[in-house]
This record gives C-alpha cells, sequence and structure tokens, in this order.
C-alpha cells in the first residue's frame, strides 16, 4: 500500500472538471484506490464519490492505493492534484 497527502491547490477546489481528471487518471491503474478528507473515505475511481468530498482549495487529501501499479497511480493522481488541475 502506498500513501500521500496533497493539498488542493486550484482556486475552486475539486468541482466537476478536476473530478473527472482525477477520476479518468486513476481508472487506468488496476490498483485500488481511495481518496479521504477529514475522515471522509471515498473511491478514488468514483466521480460521485470524489465530488462527494467537496474538497475546497487548501484541503488536505490522503490518497492511498492499494495493487500492482499503486506507487504509478499515487504519482499520476498527486502530481495532477498538486499541478491545480491545469487551472
Amino acid at each position: 500500500m502506498v500513501q500521500r497527502s496533497v493539498k488542493v491547490k486550484n482556486k475552486l477546489g475539486l468541482h466537476a472538471r478536476p473530478s473527472a481528471l482525477l477520476v479518468k487518471a486513476a481508472t487506468k491503474y488496476r490498483s485500488e484506490f481511495f481518496i479521504e478528507k477529514e475522515g471522509t473515505k471515498v473511491n478514488g475511481k468514483s466521480i460521485m464519490g470524489v465530488m462527494m468530498l467537496a474538497a475546497e482549495r487548501g484541503s488536505l487529501l490522503e490518497l492511498s492505493a492499494n495493487g500492482v501499479d499503486e506507487q504509478y497511480l499515487i504519482d499520476e493522481v498527486a502530481e495532477l492534484i498538486e499541478s491545480g488541475f491545469g487551472e
């Protein structure tokens, strides 16, 4: 299992577009993927789960992945979040 903490940097947080980009990136991998914010843990491959977090700018997210390509998944998703989703 690989875990990493990241902070949401884009101005509008995890609204529809960034959530869709995050899920699209995560679903390329075979590993299980979860995102946790303030005790709420969701499936990171579910658009509804990710949007349910209502993660605003500055929110701290705990990413975790478990499986054969866990490190690649965490690296790609963390980079996406830390880059502000290109916004």
